[in-house]
Formats: C-alpha cells, structure tokens, sequence
C-alpha cells in the first residue's frame, strides 16, 4: 500500500517507520527540514525498548511533486488541518482514502469540506513518539492499540485493508462500526486530564498515579452530563464508560500528552480540539 503521513512528527514518525520497516512504500511529510534532510541522508533512527534501528522511508517537506498514494494518514495539529490537507492535492487520486488520527473534534469536517466526505475514514491510536533529535524517534508501538472505522459505521473492504496493513506492520489495529464514540472516548479522557498536563507539563501516567487526580477525573464524570447528551443529540453512543476509557489511557496513552507535547515548543495551543471547547 502506498501512504503518505501528512505531518510526521513524533507519532507520524513512529507509525511511518513500522509501516515502512513492513513493505509499505510511505512518504513522510513534515515541515521540519533538519527532520526530513536527516531521514533522507541516513534514514530515520527509531529508538524502542529493545534498542535502536535504521528504517530507510522517504520524507519531504511538502507533498509537491509526489504521485498519488492509496492512503493519507493526517497527523498534523488541529490548528494546521486545513492548511494541510489543501496543500495535499499531489498526493490524493482517484481512490486515495483520507484518515484523521488526530486527537480531538471537528477534523472529520475540515477534511470533508476539501477532498469531500466519500474519502474519510477516522481513527483513535494510542500508539507514542517522540522526537529525540532530527532523524531519530523514540517509538512506543508494542502492545499500543489502534481504532479504525468508516464515519457511517459501514465494515468495508478498504478499512479492512486498511487494518491489514497496520497489523501487518505491528500496529494493533482493530475496525470500529462506531468510530465517532470512540473520537468521544478519548476527547472525555483529554477533558479530565489533558489541560492538567499542559498546565503542570506531567505526562499523563504521572498524574493519574496521584489518587486525588485520578479521583478527580472519576468525579468528573459524573458531572459532565452535557458532553453526553451533546454526543447522544448528534446520534454518536461511546463504546466504553469514561472511567474504563481512563483507565485503559492510563496504561496505553504516550509519556507525553497532546497538550503537554504541544505546549513545551509551540506558542500556538491546540485546547479547543483537544478538549472541544471550541
């Protein structure tokens, strides 16, 4: 399968080099220049714990002068999406299909609006990376699950390709016929948690080892019935109870949570996705 990661940082990086290292030809792209003139001089140096290993995948800047792929994979940050994906016409065919991983709402409909809603598929991971140094990234795969789905709930063949070829490559994917309660899932596990990593720059694993925020975060729950209704009104029903989705991120979620990755070296925030309140 041909596939392009439209925003390889951390976790695009991680994701591309086991597709790679799996016989998939993918194209890394990202505007960090040092990250891509590294990959393509000594390929991308990806850090596990077992050790570290040399993946050879091809990057780039932009998606100029690339041909059509079969998958998009978009893991820019909300505030970039638009610009993103408009800038992503190489590589979108006939048949291309589009998928958002991105944490958070409102994605699916940026997206929609430019390559129309017939491409889209949506997807939750809790697959980690980061970025140690240009051309090399600690990758947290192993063990780490990834949820897939079409947006009408439909089991086709091509998210059943799809699935195949992350599974092929390590990546535990599993096809959702309720992917939007998934989006909702995890935005109500970033909404307990997420604005308390971006404040207090703790991963998320640290905080919920203090039992009053965890306590906090079961509170919480019982409290936000708004988030419910809100979902329940645009026909989404969420798979899990919020505090199994907690507990499940706690042990699945990367060091680093989205709003603390984001936080450390960008002005711009990304809280309105992230925790929908924009």
């Amino acid at each position: 399968m041909k596939i392009c990661v439209l925003g390889a940082g951390s976790l695009g990086s991680a994701m591309g080099a086991a597709l790679a290292e799996a016989g998939s030809d993918v194209w890394l792209v990202t505007r960090n220049r040092a990250h891509v003139d590294a990959i393509n001089d000594r390929g991308l140096r990806v850090r596990t714990d077992d050790g570290e290993r040399t993946v050879r995948v091809a990057a780039a800047v932009d998606c100029a002068g690339l041909a059509p792929v079969d998958l998009v994979i978009v893991l820019v940050k909300s505030f970039d999406t638009r610009k993103a994906i408009e800038a992503a016409g190489p590589v979108i065919g006939r048949d291309t299909a589009v998928m958002s991983l991105q944490n958070g709402l409102g994605h699916e409909e940026v997206l929609g609006a430019v390559v129309g809603r017939q491409r889209l598929l949506a997807g939750r991971t809790y697959v980690g990376g980061q970025i140690l140094a240009p051309g090399t990234v600690l990758a947290g795969t192993r063990g780490k699950e990834t949820i897939i789905g079409e947006l009408d709930g439909r089991i086709t063949d091509r998210v059943r390709a799809i699935a195949d070829e992350f599974n092929r490559a390590g990546l535990a994917t599993t096809v959702s016929g309720n992917i939007m309660g998934t989006i909702w899932d995890k935005l109500l596990v970033n909404v307990a948690t997420g604005a308390l990593a971006g404040i207090t720059r703790l991963p998320y694993g640290r905080l919920y080892a203090v039992p009053e925020v965890e306590a906090a975060a079961v509170d919480l729950d019982r409290h936000l019935p708004s988030a419910s209704t809100a979902s329940r009104v645009l026909g989404v029903y969420a798979e899990e109870t919020p505090v199994t989705g907690r507990v499940h991120s706690r042990g699945e979620l990367p060091a680093d949570g989205s709003l603390l990755a984001v936080r450390l070296p960008a002005p711009r925030q990304m809280s309105d996705k992230v925790l929908g309140t924009g």
